[in-house]
């Protein structure tokens, strides 16, 4: 299926793999710099993972070599200079920042980066939950370099991993750092063989896939909210959602092939 169908504008392809939705960014003969229909593609993509209950978990992937060289400025530039979105109200946000008038996802996304891998792509994998990184990546927020500042999240979420000093290195002189520097600054989680990203990302996918989906979703949000309210306004709701998981098809489930000694069966509910 591709969601952004003109070759100039790019697309956003997707593919179901089980439980698992795999969305592909394809304008390879452009490093896959992202067009306003692309974004708002990624978006509609993001909404589907979280409206369908069979899908349980998004895989974010590239077509070609690169993983994204980031806004295609030259497209961008007229909804910048008249403060307008690509992305429409109701959507999911794909840099999941909690804007009023989007969505925040619910359900989990790994991301495979490859390449170059530029400031929207590092937004993306950084708003993603787990990021496998091929080792042939070359990373860089550069938008100081173009006159503008990042605003898809890295100012915020570069420091949160890294640390301040860690993260101005970056953010401030635009610089290009590889897969190793991504790992030890905490912006990924894997580093593999250039070739074998996209499996090892599928393979984490599938193993959440395997697990309770209403558990799942419960864990991140829970651990989501911990990062940005502190730890106390996520222990406040330990136990109504641990009253409402233990009350779920799923958590009888979950007992039940323990008792038998098989795997479960779960099914969202």
């Amino acid at each position: 299926m591709n969601t952004a169908t003109s070759s100039d504008e790019g697309r956003i392809s997707t593919e179901l793999r089980g439980h698992v939705l795999l969305i592909g960014i394809d304008r390879p003969a452009k490093r896959n710099g992202f067009t306003p229909a692309m974004l708002r593609a990624l978006a509609e993509a993001y909404t589907r993972l979280d409206d369908e209950p069979a899908l349980r978990v998004g895989v974010l992937h590239a077509h070609g070599g690169h993983f994204t060289a980031g806004l295609d400025l030259p497209s961008f530039a007229p909804l910048m200079q008249r403060g307008e979105y690509a992305v429409p109200h109701g959507l999911v946000d794909p840099l999941n920042l909690g804007d009023a008038g989007w969505r925040r996802r619910t359900k989990p996304m790994v991301v495979a980066v490859k390449g170059i891998t530029y400031t929207l792509g590092i937004e993306l994998m950084l708003a993603a939950d787990i990021v496998v990184a091929a080792d042939d990546c070359r990373f860089s927020q550069l938008e100081v370099q173009r006159g503008i500042m990042a605003t898809g999240g890295a100012t915020l979420r570069m420091a949160e991993r890294a640390g301040l000093g860690n993260a101005l290195l970056h953010l401030l002189t635009g610089d290009q750092f590889d897969s190793a520097e991504a790992l030890r600054l905490n912006f990924v989680q894997r580093v593999v063989p250039a070739g074998t990203e996209l499996d090892e990302a599928l393979r984490i996918a599938d193993a959440i896939a395997q697990q309770a989906p209403l558990a799942v979703v419960a864990t991140r949000l829970n651990a989501l909210k911990a990062l940005e309210q502190g730890p106390l306004v996520a222990m406040a709701e330990f136990d109504a959602v641990q009253k409402g998981l233990a009350n779920s098809e799923d958590a009888r489930e979950g007992v039940a092939s323990f008792v038998a000694k098989r795997a479960a069966g779960f099914k969202g509910r």
